[in-house]
């Protein structure tokens, strides 16, 4: 049975623990006596009412009250997604089951978490008819493959850290994956058919010279943009 409302909870020890029924809201920030806060992030930089969550059923909506300040909600559990709050945004749908907000103070970042409902999906089971107007997959890739595994290490640095700018290289690849007895060679034609006939991602202009490092860039963009790899695949490299 689904349970309606959301958790904020704070980072503190013990936490601040706020449950909240579908129409209920919390409020945090700096608080003072005069206007107290559930969720206090005490830091110089944070507004005394930063912001409110408010629980709608299996999701939640935030309110950014700073005039200046942005904030970054989180998803831990997605390979570093994350949304952004612009200041007097209100009531803005957040569409993860786990989230940390992130409040910009003086020295550091204060921060707080949001738990909602599990999300419901429609069950719609796969049968394919073989007819030719069946419904194809968008990107067909075999996780078994060596293919996948070296998309996999490509997209490595970005699922381990969002920020990360680092993308492998053919002899990086081949270093992490040194098991499979690759050759720089294999690992240029599976990226090459990567990018040709599994995510056919498009050349930019004059980019020719830079082939290896449009197709990269492109590859790891495309991979994570649609979650054709995700966090659990990495499991895949560490086993």
């Amino acid at each position: 049975m689904r349970v309606a409302g959301v958790i904020v909870q704070s980072c503190d020890d013990p936490p601040t623990v706020r449950e909240l029924a579908p129409g209920q809201a919390a409020t945090f920030g700096r608080g003072s006596a005069g206007r107290p806060v559930d969720i206090a992030l005490p830091d110089v930089a944070i507004s005394r009412v930063a912001g409110r969550i408010l629980a709608v059923e299996d999701h939640w909506l935030v309110s950014n009250l700073s005039a200046r300040s942005t904030y970054v909600i989180e998803n831990p559990e997605g390979g570093g997604e994350f949304i952004k709050v612009a200041p007097r945004r209100l009531e803005m749908p957040v569409p993860f089951e786990f989230s940390r907000v992130v409040v910009p103070g003086t020295d550091r970042s204060a921060a707080f978490f949001v738990f909602a409902p599990q999300h419901t999906y429609a069950d719609i089971a796969a049968t394919p008819d073989g007819s030719a107007d069946a419904t194809r997959t968008s990107f067909p890739l075999d996780e078994t493959a060596k293919y996948f595994l070296i998309l996999l290490t490509l997209c490595e640095p970005r699922l381990r850290n969002a920020s990360s700018p680092v993308i492998p290289t053919a002899p990086e690849i081949l270093e992490r994956l040194a098991g499979l007895g690759l050759t720089r060679a294999a690992v240029n034609f599976h990226i090459d058919y990567l990018a040709r006939e599994k995510l056919r991602v498009k050349s930019p202009t004059g980019a020719e010279s830079t082939k290896a490092d449009w197709q990269r860039n492109a590859i790891v963009s495309l991979a994570l943009q649609f979650n054709l790899v995700r966090e659990e695949h990495l499991a895949l490299l560490d086993g």
